[in-house]
């Protein structure tokens, strides 16, 4: 068994600017120990080593029943979806949000068949530092060492991590659109399905899968909350909006399309965090979107649930607080994530926030609410005219009624009126000009 050596260390503090902007946020207690994207740039994002992220999920802690309960001498079997291809991949294990070093007996890549089985023969252990175990600190992650296999684009893959000893609650992404499976004992290496007895909705211990493609022009990162997700898109069918405009890009550049990874975390806020919703987008952004590899693009589609949530009681999700957050508040996050992401020679472009005047979702809050529906137009507004941003994504425009502009369009409506259907995350996806990703 390898433990982590001093040759690849993927863990790091926070910046010492994020860190005062949390504390200045009051969200001081809530930040990891310790994040590792950014560490781990020199081995993720070296410049011109062809290396791009073709699948990514942006970690949390464990909150559901499964995840708060951990794994002990399991197999979990997470299905993936890969933006572009390559002769080599690696993958990256996540420890971010556990309390305890995690010990990961085995991993495999695998090409899907159906649901849990894998096609015969394509099934390939990985390793790190050439063993087949790692044992990865509280709030560090793992990069494996690279794989020759090939990927192709928008191929289902299957990452299957053997966890052998009790890992705690389980650093996972909820809501993930797309069905897992479980099994005990060791079986990262069955092709079969038939001791995977057990399904949930996450990706557990997974945030990232790399291939090397000299040809692909970089990372694209979609970033945002519930509508970059997914959410309420059909489950297995890889519908979010960036999958789309993954497929977009391949179909119009074939092999010179760039990478597409999807950074949403349902509920997620601009400027707090939630003990159910992740890290703000202030304190996960370096983590999340500028450490991938070869990121030159990232598209922002954020501040739906700061206004929902403005000035609400906490209701166990939404720790520390709900302040009321202004319009000005948010552009002023929008700022601090533009800076950001300049500083790192990185284009940021801006998309306008959705609809969701008569949201049925939420029995609470300012979602669909006149007051919430003022605020979105203010910030909308700001977006479109600030030209703070690298260029501005009409995602508004694009999704509402014609006839009752601040709602969503029935062809598009999910059912919830706040967020879009299979038709509305392709209508979106379409409305990018691919000359600002290309």
């Amino acid at each position: 068994m390898t433990s982590w050596s001093s040759a690849r260390t993927p863990i790091r503090r926070l910046a010492a600017g994020l860190a005062a902007a949390a504390l200045l946020l009051g969200l001081a207690g809530l930040l990891p120990a310790a994040t590792s994207r950014a560490s781990l740039s020199a081995a993720r994002h070296g410049p011109g080593d062809g290396w791009v992220s073709s699948w990514a999920a942006s970690p949390m802690a464990g909150t559901s029943r499964v995840a708060f309960a951990g794994f002990a001498d399991q197999t979990v079997r997470n299905i993936i979806y890969t933006s572009v291809g390559g002769g080599e991949l690696r993958v990256q294990v996540t420890n971010t949000f556990g309390a305890t070093p995690l010990t990961v007996g085995a991993v495999s890549v695998g090409v899907v068949l159906d649901g849990a089985r894998l096609v015969p023969g394509t099934t390939r252990p990985v390793t790190f530092h050439g063993a087949a175990s790692v044992t990865i600190p509280a709030g560090a992650e793992a990069l494996s060492d690279p794989l020759a296999m090939a990927v192709r684009p928008l191929q289902e893959l299957a990452v299957s991590l053997y966890l052998p000893a009790a890992t705690g609650p389980a650093t996972n992404h909820a809501d993930a659109q797309q069905a897992g499976y479980v099994a005990s004992g060791d079986h990262a290496g069955d092709a079969g399905a038939a001791a995977y007895t057990t399904t949930d909705r996450s990706w557990f211990f997974l945030d990232g899968l790399d291939v090397r493609d000299p040809a692909a022009p970089g990372t694209v990162v979609a970033f945002g909350d519930s509508i970059t997700d997914g959410a309420r898109s059909r489950a297995g069918a890889n519908a979010r909006w960036p999958n789309d405009l993954a497929r977009r890009l391949i179909e119009a550049f074939g092999g010179r399309a760039p990478a597409v990874v999807d950074e949403g975390i349902s509920g997620n806020r601009v400027l707090n965090n939630s003990a159910c919703f992740g890290v703000s987008a202030l304190a996960r952004f370096e983590r999340d979107a500028l450490s991938q590899p070869g990121v030159k693009d990232v598209i922002l589609l954020e501040g739906i649930n700061d206004i929902g949530l403005s000035g609400e009681p906490d209701g166990g999700c939404f720790a520390p607080s709900n302040p009321g957050v202004s319009a000005a508040q948010i552009e002023a996050g929008y700022r601090e994530l533009v800076s950001m992401a300049h500083a790192r020679g990185v284009k940021i472009f801006a998309g306008t926030l959705t609809p969701f005047l008569g949201f049925t979702g939420m029995h609470h809050g300012n979602y669909g609410t006149a007051y919430g529906e003022a605020l979105r137009e203010a910030v909308n507004a700001w977006i479109r005219a600030s030209h703070a941003f690298d260029g501005v994504i009409d995602f508004s425009r694009i999704t509402r009624d014609p006839r009752a502009p601040r709602y969503l369009s029935p062809a598009y409506n999910s059912g919830d009126s706040l967020h879009p259907n299979d038709l509305g995350y392709e209508a979106m996806a379409d409305a990018i000009p691919l000359r600002l990703v290309r």
